[in-house]
């Protein structure tokens, strides 16, 4: 059970006042009433289609590529606004606790739908971080979600691990994908950013701007790197305070 910390003085976040939350406040609540309208667009093409074929209609050829595009879009849309909800809930509704970042690796890894050709491997060497229960799944969830969706292959290899650096945690994640020239990690680290169209990849470009916004949250930091000197790959690093 995560131990409550509410004694431990919450580190100023970057950015932080009343135009950060403002602006944290209108996603969250357009993000969530938007949300209910576009899923019943994911709806509208299978209700089409439906009533076309009770009405003898052929719903194939360009009427079904039409429909098609509709679910395409619909669904990228909803996508969209579930990464902007997550991003204005950081540090929202939520206490700093001491968790045990194993077990919550164990509860986004019971989730998340990994493809079969991935495979994760673990070296959690520190257990306990002060973050919010539902940040640190976010952390994890943005973290391995990532690996996955820009990797360039249908199968790769992502490491996870954790090791303590005074008082601070670290977290490090490791993959085998193509990795993010040096010129372009500080803009991927931005809201809404992906370096391929969308078209190609799955996905808002939320992650790594979810990453970096607990990290500010929190006072820590966040740097990305080549997983190895020379070679593909990508390399996230996150420090974060221990409070154990």
């Amino acid at each position: 059970m995560p131990m409550s910390v509410s004694d431990v003085t919450r580190p100023e976040r970057k950015g932080s006042g009343p135009a950060t939350q403002d602006i944290d406040d209108f996603i969250y609540l357009m993000s969530h009433d938007v949300r209910a309208s576009v899923r019943a667009l994911l709806e509208l093409p299978q209700w089409i289609v439906e009533d076309l074929e009770e009405a003898g209609v052929d719903a194939s050829g360009s009427v079904g590529e039409t429909i098609e595009m509709m679910n395409r879009h619909s669904a990228r849309l909803d996508r969209m606004l579930v990464d902007l909800l997550a991003y204005s809930r950081i540090g929202r509704m939520q206490g700093m606790d001491l968790v045990d970042v194993d077990a919550a690796l164990d509860e986004v890894l019971g989730v998340l739908t990994i493809p079969k050709g991935f495979h994760v491997s673990r070296n959690i060497a520190c257990r306990y971080c002060l973050i919010g229960q539902q940040d640190i799944l976010t952390l994890w969830s943005a973290l391995i979600g990532n690996a996955v969706k820009h990797h360039h292959l249908s199968s790769g290899h992502i490491t996870l691990a954790t090791r303590a650096e005074g008082d601070m945690i670290r977290f490090t994640v490791c993959d085998d994908g193509p990795g993010i020239p040096e010129e372009f990690r500080a803009k991927v680290l931005g809201a809404m950013t992906t370096l391929r169209p969308r078209d190609e990849v799955e996905g808002s470009g939320m992650g790594l701007a979810n990453i970096r916004k607990i990290a500010e949250h929190y006072g820590g930091t966040v740097s990305l790197s080549a997983a190895e000197p020379g070679q593909d790959g990508l390399r996230v690093d996150l420090l974060l305070r221990r409070g154990d």
